[in-house]
């Protein structure tokens, strides 16, 4: 069972104990006081940040306790509305031109602040969602469990918690199980009985939304030591784009801060030492209502784009980091798709094909989905209708992405809100 607290993952485990992908408690069995508040998982050692100026609310929580494993949904959990918000971080001092104290006193600020409040609290709606569901992930995941049932469960949770409604609220896009040198897009489809083994390192990637505000937060789970300073080097370079983002930041600079912290790192494998490297075509990217993609990305290399950040806009900032070529390609079996978000009418031929572009319109709209999402919704035999709509350009297939076999991988991502007055990691836990 989890008790309650007004930290912003809201949910500490009642029988205690050290998690190792979780949160380490003090001598009197107490969480400190500073996680999940105001602190920033750098891989080493948590730096204390600036306090959150407008945590939620006290008030309207419920004396409700999650269940353990999480289905109570978390509106539920949170009746007024006023979920947990998250990690708050000032901006740095002149970066557009005005103080941070400038921005956070601002009675103009803070108006503008206030206008988009309904959509910060559908983000944190979906943070709490993910970060209970993720603490449950973790207890239950092990060695020797299938993948497939892996993002069963997984999803299983999170449409519980977020109170599955439609398009009003639900799962984001697929789980993403990317195994050792695959790094993205990976998900097993129907029949897939891939393992999870001791030695794999597996990236667990994914989303719900709250009227299409996507949260999309992503961490990587091994079981060896071996790949700790792997894991550790992509989780440092995640923390340090967050730091560098800002509003007015140029895209490039964040590209090339990532870049250098991550290749400060070495990781010794079965006697060979190899330098971290930034898989150079992967990136972060802002984020749109239903728009896992929205136009700006967020390299993870410098030499990017000089386009800036802007006030109000939203992003997922993800790095991922390899011991490989540092460089990707399309891998074999497609599992994610997702409809084209630009693409205008387009005639289709097929009466097959029309009825499965009217379940994806239903179900999924603009948002990706999977093979087994279709299996789930009763579809049958659409593998013909489905490569139709690739090929007119209504849907979009999406491989998975790897770098050279035999190499790992590993990724972190958290989604932060570049709100008037400050930068809210929203998806931020006591994990990470």
């Amino acid at each position: 069972m989890y008790r309650y607290v007004q930290h912003i993952s809201n949910y500490i485990c009642v029988d205690g104990g050290n998690d190792e992908n979780g949160v380490e408690e003090n001598e009197t069995g107490d969480v400190p006081a500073d996680v999940g508040e105001n602190t920033v998982s750098t891989g080493k050692k948590s730096k204390k940040k600036s306090k959150s100026k407008n945590p939620a609310s006290t008030e309207s929580h419920t004396d409700a306790v999650q269940t353990d494993p999480p289905s109570i949904p978390i509106c539920q959990l949170y009746p007024k509305g006023d979920f947990p918000v998250g990690e708050i971080i000032d901006y740095e001092p002149n970066v557009d031109g005005r103080t941070a104290l400038n921005r956070t006193t601002s009675e103009e600020c803070k108006a503008r602040d206030s206008a988009h409040i309904e959509i910060y609290q559908n983000f944190r709606e979906g943070a709490e969602v993910h970060r209970q569901t993720r603490n449950h992930i973790k207890k239950w995941i092990r060695p020797g469990v299938r993948l497939i049932d892996m993002c069963e469960e997984l999803e299983r949770t999170s449409r519980a918690l977020i109170l599955e409604r439609g398009l009003t609220a639900g799962l984001a896009f697929p789980t993403g199980c990317s195994i050792n040198h695959c790094a993205a897009h990976y998900t097993p489809n129907g029949g897939d009985n891939t393992v999870l083994n001791y030695d794999d390192v597996c990236k667990i990637d994914f989303g719900v939304h709250v009227n299409g505000r996507i949260i999309d937060c992503a961490f990587t789970l091994h079981f060896n030591p071996k790949f700790d300073k792997l894991v550790e080097a992509v989780k440092d370079a995640t923390n340090t784009g967050i730091k560098e983002a800002g509003i007015d930041v140029r895209l490039c600079d964040v590209g090339a801060a990532i870049q250098e912290t991550m290749e400060s790192y070495e990781v010794e494998l079965d006697g060979n030492t190899y330098q971290v490297k930034p898989i150079r075509n992967l990136n972060g990217h802002s984020l749109g209502p239903y728009q896992i993609h929205a136009g700006k990305t967020v390299p993870i290399v410098r030499g990017g784009e000089q386009t800036r950040m802007e006030e109000n806009e939203y992003y997922a900032i993800e790095t991922f980091g390899s011991t490989g070529k540092g460089y990707v390609i399309d891998g074999d079996e497609v599992s994610h798709y997702m409809k084209n978000f630009d693409a205008g009418h387009i005639p289709l031929r097929l009466a097959r094909s029309k009825q499965l572009l009217n379940v994806i319109d239903r179900n999924f709209s603009t948002l990706a989905f999977c093979r087994r999402w279709l299996d789930r919704l009763g579809e049958t035999k659409y593998l013909m209708a489905l490569k139709n709509l690739c090929d007119v350009g209504i849907v979009d297939p999406y491989p998975p992405l790897c770098d050279q076999r035999g190499s790992y991988t590993a990724q972190w991502e958290h989604t932060i809100l570049l709100r008037p007055t400050c930068k809210e990691v929203v998806s931020r836990g006591p994990d990470y």
